[in-house]
């Protein structure tokens, strides 16, 4: 088995104060910006002193997380569920230096903050909150059947940290970061292409290669304030118009 328990090791991309749940630019705007490219400031993409705050991010989706199950026809989060998400968030961006945000970007991102997600497997089993590669933690059993109401805090912990710190079958969102590799701001969007696909595409651009051309962009606008805007990516929808 690989090892687990990984952490951000590139000091440019680690943060160990996650403590601070008023960081970032309070609300930001709920707007959905397309961004195209390699993640850069350059190319328009947001760096990290534009993001939001943890507060604000998480409290501005609760209608979202409260409702997100029943897309899946399950019952919906309750408060103490809502509550052990936030909690299990920050005990995992402690043990990994992953910036608070971005663990909540991606759980917005592939569940809605649904505690009950069902597993998807489009070749490899993606259980729980984060949709994680293969792992163990979720209260909605695709091997069982079992769905468990409430979610247990211990089983919410295990799919934030599967997700977040990896599994014995692949990498969560340290070690992605870690991949990414240029030491800027990029880092987080380029992680959040291989978190979702495996890898960038040779080209660098994040809304090429395969599986969800729109991850990365989607990613940068809820770290940017998005939640009810029109959803303005038009890759995944029609992946010519991206001209990869």
């Amino acid at each position: 088995a690989r090892a687990v328990g990984e952490f951000v090791s590139n000091p440019a991309d680690a943060r160990w104060d996650n403590s601070n749940i008023n960081d970032g630019i309070g609300n930001g705007q709920d707007v959905y910006t397309m961004h195209w490219g390699a993640g850069t400031a350059g190319e328009g993409w947001p760096t990290r002193s534009q993001w939001v705050s943890f507060e604000n991010m998480f409290n501005n989706n609760k209608n979202l997380m409260f409702s997100s199950c029943s897309q899946f026809g399950q019952p919906n989060d309750s408060g103490p569920e809502i509550g052990a998400i936030w909690d299990s968030i920050q005990q995992v961006a402690s043990e990994t230096a992953v910036d608070h945000r971005f663990i909540l970007a991606v759980i917005l991102q592939e569940s809605g903050g649904c505690a009950r997600a069902p597993t998807s497997n489009f070749g490899v089993r993606n259980p729980g909150l984060m949709q994680c590669h293969n792992g163990d933690g979720t209260c909605n059993s695709d091997i069982t059947g079992q769905v468990q109401n409430p979610c247990p805090t211990g089983v919410i912990t295990q799919m934030i940290r599967e997700g977040t710190a990896g599994t014995n079958s692949g990498d969560g969102l340290a070690n992605c970061v870690n991949q990414a590799g240029w030491s800027t701001d990029a880092d987080f969007y380029r992680a959040a292409r291989i978190y979702n696909s495996g890898s960038v595409a040779s080209s660098t651009r994040l809304e090429c290669g395969i599986a969800t051309h729109c991850y990365a962009a989607d990613i940068a606008n809820r770290l940017t304030g998005w939640v009810n805007a029109p959803h303005n990516c038009p890759c995944d929808t029609n992946f010519a118009s991206c001209g990869c």
